[in-house]
C-alpha cells in the first residue's frame, strides 16, 4: 500500500473506533506524542483510547489527512463525544471517572503521523490549549493533579 492509502485506511479505522484495525497499522516502537502527560506506546495509546470508547461511545475524531510529503501525513484532528460511560485512567492513577453526561468538543488540533513501510511508526498532535485528553478531562469536571 502507498503512503496515502496507508493513512486513508488508518484515519477511517479511527473515525469508525475500529482500534482492533487502527492497531494492525502501527509498528512495533510506535509513539503518540501530543496533548498527553508523556508520551505513550501503540499499546497504551490504543487502551487508553478503547476506554476512551467506553466512556465515550459516541466519541467523533473528526481525523482528516490535510496532506502527504513523503512519509509524512499531516493531519487535523477534532474530539467530541459526551460522557456516559465510566473513563477508566488508573493507568494515570486518577480511577475510574463515573459518567458525567456531559457533552465536549475540543478544539482543532493539527500532527504529524510518520509512515514507513506500511506501519504507521509515530503520530505528534500538536497541542492547543483546551485540546487532547487534559481537555477532555477539565470539560467533564475532573481535576488533574499537577506533578
Amino acid at each position: 500500500m502507498s503512503v496515502r492509502e496507508i493513512a486513508e485506511s488508518f484515519t477511517k479505522a479511527m473515525n469508525s473506533g475500529d482500534w482492533e484495525k487502527v492497531e494492525s497499522f502501527l509498528s512495533e516502537d510506535f509513539k503518540f506524542m501530543g496533548p498527553v502527560p508523556e508520551p505513550m506506546s501503540g499499546k497504551q495509546w490504543v487502551r487508553l483510547s478503547k476506554s476512551m470508547l467506553r466512556a465515550f461511545p459516541d466519541i467523533q475524531y473528526h481525523f482528516r489527512i490535510d496532506s502527504i510529503e513523503g512519509d509524512v501525513v499531516r493531519t487535523t484532528t477534532r474530539l467530541t463525544g459526551t460522557h456516559t460511560g465510566g473513563l477508566d485512567l488508573t493507568a494515570m492513577g486518577l480511577g475510574v471517572i463515573p459518567a458525567t453526561g456531559i457533552s465536549f468538543s475540543n478544539p482543532e488540533e493539527e500532527g504529524e503521523a510518520v509512515v514507513k513501510g506500511d506501519k504507521v511508526v509515530s503520530l505528534h498532535v500538536k497541542s492547543v490549549e483546551g485540546s487532547g485528553l487534559m481537555g477532555i478531562l477539565q470539560k467533564i469536571g475532573v481535576e488533574v493533579p499537577v506533578k
